[in-house]
């Protein structure tokens, strides 16, 4: 069987996701192990630099900004190249690609960055179906005036967009309204089980659209925690990377106990991960 008919059928029950290591391109080490910063984001506010210096100490070579803090496009940079650290992605919200968004990807470019990420939406925004319609034309537009600037706008999930509206999920209808070249997806892992899908069906329908995920666990019980303490199965995520179009990893916990810790854990499980 090819690879895609494989984890097709494995999407619907028809074999085990137990496939051998061929198959799934297992055998090769996790591609660099990145982290999202809105896990430190405490530390981060009260000492910037010494928290990405510590970031990169656990062994992370890429982060992904929730924020700047206060710093200009030239102190990021700056302090990214001191703690030997590279930010091929940043958060921005959706309010920034109105009049702000030439100013957004200016800074972004001069910080380094390849690709802008939208992580949420408001409620207030995203009422019926149709809403989701005009959002998709907004960000449609947004990805335009990106991609010029040499940057890839994609948009991050939560479990919202797994509630069907007018018999459709909201997932999908900015996946099928979006252009493919121009609008790419986050997929955040611990948020498409939460909200009850399969993340491989849309690695299958949707081949190459997640250049990047977010790497957060689930318990039994829906919680979240630390990445391998969990019951996603990584390796079989791993293994589909090419077809999902997967280049970065972004670790993240969204209220840990203990930030450092946290992203220690999830660290030494993700850079053993083959």
């Amino acid at each position: 069987m090819q690879r895609r008919s494989v984890v097709a059928a494995a999407v619907a029950g028809a074999v085990p996701l137990f496939l051998p290591r061929e198959v799934l391109g297992l055998g090769r080490r996790m591609q660099p192990v990145g982290l999202q910063l809105y896990t430190v984001r405490g530390l981060m506010e009260k000492d910037f630099e010494g928290t990405l210096a510590a970031v990169a100490k656990v062994g992370y070579r890429e982060v992904e900004f929730a924020g700047y803090f206060g710093r200009t496009p030239a102190q990021v940079k700056a302090a990214l190249g001191r703690a030997g650290l590279v930010a091929p992605s940043a958060h921005v919200p959706v309010s920034s690609l109105r009049d702000e968004w030439p100013a957004t990807l200016d800074a972004a470019a001069e910080i380094g960055h390849r690709y802008l990420v939208v992580p949420s939406v408001p409620a207030g925004m995203r009422k019926v179906l149709a809403d989701w319609q005009a959002i998709a034309e907004r960000f449609n537009r947004a990805g335009e005036a990106a991609q010029k600037q040499g940057i890839q706008f994609a948009y991050h999930n939560h479990e919202y967009e797994f509630v069907a509206e007018g018999g459709k999920l909201p997932y999908d209808a900015l996946l099928q309204a979006t252009d493919v070249e121009l609008v790419q997806f986050e997929m955040d892992l611990y948020w498409i089980r939460k909200g009850g899908q399969n993340p491989f069906t849309y690695f299958v329908r949707w081949p190459g659209r997640f250049p990047l995920v977010h790497v957060k666990d689930m318990a039994k019980d829906g919680a979240m925690v630390d990445v391998g303490a969990g019951v996603i199965d990584w390796k079989a995520i791993y293994g589909v990377r090419r077809q999902a179009g997967i280049k970065h990893w972004f670790v993240e916990h969204d209220e840990p106990a203990d930030p450092m810790g946290s992203l220690k854990a999830s660290y030494r499980y993700m850079s053993a991960l083959r």
